[in-house]
């Protein structure tokens, strides 16, 4: 009988002691990568905005020489392909997205907190379009090229499953183009190409095997694009409405500063 109590006794003891053992370590360095895929969000209801008297401030109206409204045929959220809202908008491109990264993460108790700094590259667009009475199209186009971050994370272990949420600041490479039908004036652009922002999203990891983890993780990033403008000069009749008001010119820029993008990536990362 006292064998039995023994050896039922041992039993319990290892059943109470699995759960234990199966719990992972997670305070150390790590490095890893991600791949996923990206997106700007949708902003079918962005305009341009003009400057006609270049005092600094956007909104005003351009009017032909007769007092209409230019750019009455309207505006897409997306890049015009052709010199009238007929030809329709072409949709924006969105990417695949890699990035390498290393942290450290503190087991506190019962969380994780910690840190990641990332290097990635991607490739997505966001356009706006506009069409004028002339007629002509007119396209101002922001592409991604390169990102770097830094992130804080906060975790609640459960078992070998990290989920955590995480946020932090973000510097970007971000390329403005322009392109118009418009054969008449002469565009200048301006604005630099650092544009900086911040990120929010959340994953959850699972180490597989000591060391090495898996995971899946969902980042909002929001970038300040705000310094972009397009500035229409002559040659042009002093009646062109670009001109009608300040003979230097008008100047154009996106009704949003805000370069939005959704990711969903892959993650892994070797712990040491």
């Amino acid at each position: 009988m006292r064998s039995r109590l023994l050896l039922a006794s041992a039993a319990i003891a290892s059943a109470v002691a699995a759960p234990a053992l199966a719990q992972t370590a997670w305070s150390g360095p790590y490095f890893g990568a991600a791949v996923g895929y990206a997106k700007q969000a949708d902003k079918g209801s962005e305009t341009t905005q003009f400057d006609t008297n270049l005092d600094g401030r956007f909104g005003d109206t351009v009017n032909t020489a007769a007092g209409a409204n230019a750019f009455s045929p309207g505006f897409c959220g997306a890049a015009a392909n052709g010199a009238t809202p007929a030809a329709g908008c072409n949709e924006d491109d969105n990417s695949l997205e890699g990035a390498i990264r290393a942290g450290y993460d503190w087991q506190l108790g019962s969380w994780v907190v910690g840190g990641v700094a990332e290097l990635g590259a991607a490739d997505v667009e966001d356009s706006v379009g506009a069409f004028s009475t002339t007629p002509a199209g007119y396209t101002m186009k922001r592409k991604l090229r390169g990102m770097a971050a830094v992130r804080a994370r906060v975790g609640y272990p459960v078992g070998s499953y990290l989920p955590y949420v995480t946020a932090g600041f973000a510097r970007a490479k971000v390329n403005s183009s322009f392109s118009t039908t418009n054969t008449v004036n002469t565009f200048v652009q301006s604005g630099d190409e650092g544009v900086s922002g911040f990120q929010l999203g959340a994953g959850v990891e699972r180490e597989l095997v000591p060391s090495v983890r898996l995971g899946l993780e969902y980042l909002f990033t929001r970038l300040d694009d705000d310094s972009y403008r397009v500035r229409a000069q002559g040659p042009a009749p002093a009646t062109n409405p670009f001109i009608l008001v300040n003979a230097a010119g008008t100047d154009f820029r996106r009704s949003n500063n805000d370069f939005d993008i959704h990711a969903v990536r892959a993650t892994v990362a070797y712990a040491f």
